[in-house]
């Protein structure tokens, strides 16, 4: 693997051109100071296929002044960088899926009996409300994203898609999705195979992740964490708690870089800019400043004065659902 420092000084470890899986990794990485990549005792865990239709960009103060008075997102280094913004939705269904993998001919009292058990292993950071790099999220669906990129910079074309890199931190695991003009193929395609960690299809992301849980814990309770039992005579699947002291594993995650020319704007409407933001709560560790949201209201609100709602409405109508 090579290494690299990022711009917030950290070292990265990566491996461009490739998504490789945990397995692979860990050979990869043999002999570099990564010690939960090679934990022996991580109990079984699910493997699901997440679809997902929605990209997430955080930000702090800075970055949404300057997306407001740009009206889009300003590249760096020639890559505007996104997430997948996985919703509750895609986790019952990426269940459902799963199930219908394993048990294909369960009976319809099967079905109706099964419990939900995916979302008890979905606690990495990946899956959070909380946010890492700043109070402030911006969320579309990925098919405006891609269309707005598609008719800013491919002149209307289909962009493409590459398998840029993975990427190895303490305890995390990055694989890089590139997007990118139709003219400049100088990486792997995305591939469509059923055992890549990632792909893409009709308009999502799908999402092969290997390691859901930080830690294989819940965070009320650190001497419980889950295993997954599966109960073929029943068809069923379920979140077994197993009691001993917490264990560390790393966690994987999927981003999607846009080739954008480094200093240009990746334009949206700005109402729907203001639309799609809300705001968010620390996660750890914290890499931006971050703000109460109190303050975070009173800048949104001077950002778009006549924006129908300010954030705090926002925040009540959604508590009233």
């Amino acid at each position: 693997m090579e290494t690299r420092r990022n711009r917030r000084r950290v070292k990265e470890h990566f491996l461009r051109g490739r998504h490789a899986k945990l397995e692979d990794l860990q050979k990869e990485a043999r002999g570099l100071e990564n010690q939960y990549l090679y934990n022996k005792y991580i109990p079984p865990y699910p493997r699901p296929e997440i679809h997902v239709s929605h990209l997430k960009h955080d930000t702090d103060r800075g970055g949404l002044e300057g997306i407001h008075r740009d009206g889009g997102f300003r590249s760096k280094d020639s890559l505007l960088w996104w997430s997948l913004a996985v919703k509750p939705e895609d986790i019952t269904s990426a269940e459902t899926r799963l199930l219908e993998k394993t048990y294909p001919d369960r009976t319809e009292d099967q079905r109706r009996s099964q419990q939900s058990f995916l979302g008890r292993f979905a606690t990495s950071p990946a899956f959070l409300e909380t946010s890492r790099l700043g109070s402030y999220r911006f969320t579309f669906p990925v098919e405006e994203v891609l269309e707005a990129y598609s008719q800013q910079f491919c002149y209307g074309a289909q962009p493409v898609f590459q398998v840029y890199e993975t990427v190895l931190y303490k305890q995390e695991v990055m694989y890089v999705i590139l997007v990118d003009t139709p003219e400049r193929r100088g990486l792997p395609l995305l591939s469509d195979n059923p055992n890549a960690v990632c792909a893409y299809r009709d308009g999502r992301f799908i999402w092969r992740p290997e390691a859901m849980s930080e830690k294989h814990r819940r965070h009320v309770d650190v001497s419980v964490r889950f295993e997954l039992v599966q109960k073929p005579e029943e068809k069923q699947m379920e979140a077994g708690e197993v009691s001993f002291c917490q264990q560390s594993y790393v966690w994987d995650h999927v981003t999607i870089a846009l080739s954008v020319p480094s200093g240009e704007v990746l334009k949206f409407d700005t109402d729907k800019l203001r639309g799609n933001l809300k705001y968010c709560s620390p996660g750890a560790p914290r890499l931006a400043e971050f703000e109460d949201f109190e303050m975070a209201d009173d800048l949104v609100e001077s950002l778009w004065p006549n924006f129908p709602r300010t954030l705090k409405e926002e925040r009540s109508l959604q508590e009233q659902r």
